[in-house]
This record gives structure tokens, C-alpha cells and sequence, in this order.
């Protein structure tokens, strides 16, 4: 029997080619024709193979014809059913057809040459390129109709119908608009994947802008004049433009993160995310999601796809925070992405392209940590190619006037409160301190004294007690009485103090005028009159 009608292999072809249309999920979409497809009960298999990039080739019944090849055809969907055995359905995705080489086999040599293989009449017996001729004449098979999956000149896969009885040109021409047909909507469903990606990965990115945007400021800049501050500004200046890899060394609080911020903003890369991760407070368990993403059904609790740190980084820059807390277990799939610029997320065979710039940052001691074997030395130098050293708070008190100043401004604006005056007295009693927290905790420090302030009055409250202001030298003898010409020299002495800690700056914010309480215009009539 010779089929002619569009009958021949699905009851409503026209249903089928608007359902395809509506239908933006590769997956469905693909179950979706060859089900229309395969529930006639003309129709014994119909199958379709998608171009896809070579992964894994262990076990691949064509693996010996398929070396040095960059990609294949994949078995993607498949319907039909056995009339020797009606229990018997077609629609697992593995077996001996489960791939084809480009080239190779007939399935294969649609894809290379992208021209359809139709077989009309193949009684009584089957042609050379028929793979299970047995299994052709137990279910009847005699026609074939192999179509090639083009959009816009590429081929993106085969459609592969297997007919009982012989089949006639009209119903071939079918099967070629349905080819056609799915091909474009095949293009559109990926174009859809790739839209829903770029959402996600957006919204991802968003939210952590937003983490930043609510964080930024807990350093502000990079404030300050000293020769410490200069030097690594320095080595920022240097390293920044460039792709190596930092590592950020030094105490808790002293602004590791915003160097890997200014590393960021004045590299290349800036266009791209800065991504961070702070390594002592991801579950040991989950360390490989959190940098490589998982897919969906991975492991309990993998409820969809979720990209990892690394790719959400891509185009940009990772900042590894306590980098010295990962596990030694993964250090080693670490090193492989930082050195291959590939990864896999966790539960997917798929082999994905990164390209990141990586910064980290520790306040341990990494080489110590190498040699003990507590940390991998290859990924130690790895990591170290470009060490900056942050010095702590209490090597910095140049500083801690301007940083002071900076914090006092961010405090007042945040809790929405007169900003207090910061007077010498003040900065004397913070530069007697010895930090232990660092910048963090004069941050924390002075935005308790905005808290706590009375009016204009700025109260000073460290850890531990009031410490006592650091006191300029006055004259012998608790009881003397000063004479005039002490007194200027000691009002003298102590703009000097000022305009040094200043660098020489009278006015504006952080100013020595600011300092001393006084109106720029005094200040500089006392100057001329001191003589200083």
C-alpha cells in the first residue's frame, strides 16, 4: 500500500505546524513533533537528532568514527511504537543510534551534506545503508523519509521518520514542511533559552548591584595621604590594567574588599560584574555550587539551573574573599578553572567557556599555610602573581583625621542628624588608639558617636574606656601661671599640629580650621599674626 495523503503520517498536519509555532521550549517542542508524528499507526519510529558540541565520547558506539571532531548528532527525541510487541514503546534516548558523527551513516550524511535521504518503496529488500535490516521486515518497514533540520543555511539536526508500508512524493512533501517548519521553530525555542538565560544572569547580576549599592560606602574610597596609601595606589595603578591575579593580604577590616573594588573599577573589566564570594561563609557542602553553578534535579534542594559565581563573573572579575577557608578537596577543580577557563556545573556533563579575572584575599598567612599542606602550593602561586599588602590602622594614623571626616559625613547623612564637629581634641584621642578592628571599627566608632552626640559635641567612646586625649607638651610645674608670650607659643604649636595632620590644608572638609573649630578667615588671621 502507497500512502499520498497528509494522512499518511500525522491525522492534521496544519494543527501541527501552528502547535510547533506557539511552542517556545526546546524540549517540548521536540517531543511535540515526533508524538504528532509517531502516534500514527502508519508511522513505526520517528526520531530527531540536533548538532550538538562533542562532550564526552567514552562508551559511543561511534566513537571510533568520530575522533578530532568538534561536534555530533545527539539523539534528542524519539517516538513509536512495535507491533510485534505493542508493549514494546521507542522513546528512551540512549541505544546504539543514540549519536552519528557528521558524515557518518546515513543520519550523518544528512547532516553533512544537507540533502534529505527518501526511500519510497524499500520491499522486498532493504537498501545497503539500512542498519537492522531484520528488524525493517519484522515491523514492516518500507519507507524512510530523512529530512535535514535547516534555518538560514545551517544545519541544526535531522528528522528521521520510518513508515509502514511504501510511501508516495505528496507525503514526502509533507514531511519536508514539517522539517522546515520545526527547524525555525527549533532556532526560536533556543533563541528563547538564550533570552531566559541572559534574564536570569541579569537578574542575578541586579541583585547583587543592589547588595552594593546598600553596602557601598562601609569603606567609602580610598581616603587618606600617607605614604602607606600612596604605595598601594601605586601598585594598583600597575596591576590594574592587566588580567593577573591579586592577592589581597592583610588584616581583618583594613579594606581588602575595596581594593579589590578599585581594582576592578580601573581595570579593563570594569564594563563587566565584580562578583564576590566570601569563602568562610559558604556550607562546606555547597562550595561547588556556589563557584560552578549546579543543574536541576542535581541534589536535594536543586529545584531549577542556577549559574555559579564563576560564570556569573564572566567578562569580569571574582573576588575570592577569606580565600585561605576553601576546602582542600576542591582546590584542585579551583585551579583547573583558573588555569583551563572551563568548568562544569554540578549534576551536567556540559563543558562551559569562562573567562574571569580572578582577586582574592586572606588574612592569613597563605605561604605558611602551603608549606604546613594545609593549602595547595600550586594554587597558592597561582593566586599570588601580583600580593598586595594592606598595612593596619594603627601605621596609618596620617590617616585617621581624613578617614574620621569621611565616616562622620557618611554617619550623619545615613542616620539623617546635624553633622557634628570633629575637634582636635577628638582626633588626638582616636590617633592615642591601637585599632584592633581597623578601618571597620573606626567606622563603627564614629558612627556611634553621631548616634550618641549632644548637638554639635562629638563624643568619642573606645573600647575598653574613654582614652585620653593625646596631649601637647605644656611647661614644667603643675601650678604655674602661663605668660602671654607661652601661651602664643603654645597656640602656635598646636595650628602646626594642625596643619601638619592636614597637610598644610586650612580650609574646607578636614581642613585644619575644621579641626580647631575656627572660621577659615581666623585661622588665617592668626597664622599671619603667630607668624607661622
Amino acid at each position: 500500500m502507497t500512502w499520498t495523503s497528509a494522512d499518511s503520517l500525522v491525522s492534521d498536519p496544519k494543527r501541527l505546524l501552528l502547535d510547533m509555532a506557539r511552542e517556545h521550549g526546546l524540549p517540548e517542542l521536540l517531543r511535540l513533533v515526533v508524538a504528532r508524528l509517531g502516534e500514527s499507526p502508519r508511522v513505526a519510529l520517528a526520531r530527531i537528532w540536533l548538532v550538538q558540541p562533542t562532550g564526552d565520547c567514552s562508551g559511543c558506539p561511534s566513537e571510533a568514527d568520530c575522533r578530532g571532531r568538534s561536534s555530533c548528532l545527539e539523539l534528542v527525541a524519539s517516538h513509536g511504537r512495535s507491533v510485534v510487541d505493542p508493549r514494546v514503546e521507542w522513546t528512551r534516548l540512549d541505544g546504539a543510534f543514540r549519536r552519528f558523527p557528521i558524515g557518518v551513516r546515513k543520519v550523518g550524511r544528512i547532516a553533512a551534506t544537507g540533502q534529505p535521504v527518501e526511500a519510497f518503496d524499500m520491499t522486498p529488500d532493504p537498501p545497503d545503508w539500512a542498519a537492522d535490516p531484520a528488524w525493517m521486515r519484522a515491523e514492516g518497514i518500507a519507507g524512510f523519509g530523512g529530512q535535514p533540520l535547516v534555518h538560514r543555511g545551517e544545519v541544526l539536526g535531522v528528522l528521521g521518520v520510518f513508515a509502514r508500508g511504501t510511501v508516495g512524493p505528496e507525503c514526502m512533501d509533507w514531511l519536508r514542511t514539517i522539517a522546515d517548519h520545526a527547524a525555525a521553530a527549533i532556532a526560536t525555542a533556543r533563541a528563547f533559552e538564550r533570552i531566559e538565560e541572559l534574564k536570569a544572569k541579569l537578574e542575578l547580576e541586579n541583585e547583587y548591584l543592589r547588595e552594593e549599592v546598600t553596602r557601598a560606602g562601609s569603606f567609602g574610597e580610598l581616603v587618606g595621604q600617607g605614604p602607606a596609601l600612596e604605595a598601594l595606589a601605586r601598585q594598583i595603578d600597575l596591576v590594574a590594567p592587566t588580567d593577573a591575579a591579586v592577592l589581597v593580604l592583610g588584616e581583618s577590616g583594613t579594606g581588602k574588599e575595596l581594593v579589590a573594588r578599585e581594582l576592578h573599577r580601573r581595570s579593563k573589566r570594569a564594563g563587566r560584574p565584580l562578583i564576590k564570594v566570601n569563602c568562610a561563609a559558604v556550607p562546606r557542602e555547597l562550595y561547588e555550587s556556589e563557584f560552578f553553578g549546579h543543574a536541576r534535579g542535581s541534589f536535594t534542594g536543586a529545584l531549577r539551573d542556577r549559574a555559579g559565581r564563576f560564570e556569573l563573573a564572566d567578562g569580569g572579575t571574582l573576588f575570592l574573599d577569606e580565600v585561605g577557608e576553601i576546602p582542600l578537596e576542591l582546590q584542585a577543580k579551583l585551579l583547573r578553572v583558573l588555569q583551563e577557563g572551563e568548568l562544569e556545573r554540578v549534576g551536567e556533563e556540559r563543558t562551559r567557556k569562562v573567562d574571569v579575572r580572578l582577586v582574592a584575599a586572606t588574612n592569613r598567612d597563605l605561604r605558611a599555610e602551603a608549606e604546613a599542606g594545609r593549602f595547595r602550593q600550586d594554587l597558592y602561586y597561582r593566586l599570588s602573581v601580583f600580593p598586595v599588602e594592606l598595612p593596619p590602622l594603627r601605621k596609618r594614623a596620617e590617616d585617621i583625621p581624613l578617614l574620621a571626616e569621611h565616616f562622620l559625613t557618611l554617619a550623619s547623612r545615613k542616620l539623617g542628624r546635624p553633622r557634628p564637629r570633629l575637634t582636635l581634641s577628638s582626633v588626638q584621642q582616636l590617633q592615642g588608639y591601637h585599632w584592633p578592628g581597623n578601618v571597620r571599627e573606626l567606622q563603627h566608632v564614629i558612627e556611634r558617636a553621631v548616634i550618641t552626640a549632644d548637638g554639635p559635641r562629638l563624643a568619642i567612646e573606645l573600647p575598653g574606656g574613654r582614652a585620653e586625649p593625646v596631649a601637647l607638651p605644656l611647661p614644667a610645674g603643675p601650678d604655674r601661671v602661663l605668660t602671654d608670650a607661652e601661651v602664643r607659643r603654645l597656640e602656635a604649636d598646636n595650628i602646626r599640629e594642625a596643619l601638619r595632620r592636614t597637610s598644610g590644608k586650612v580650609s574646607g572638609t578636614g581642613g585644619a580650621a575644621e579641626i580647631l573649630g575656627l572660621k577659615p578667615t581666623t585661622l588665617a588671621s592668626r597664622i599671619k599674626a603667630l607668624g607661622i
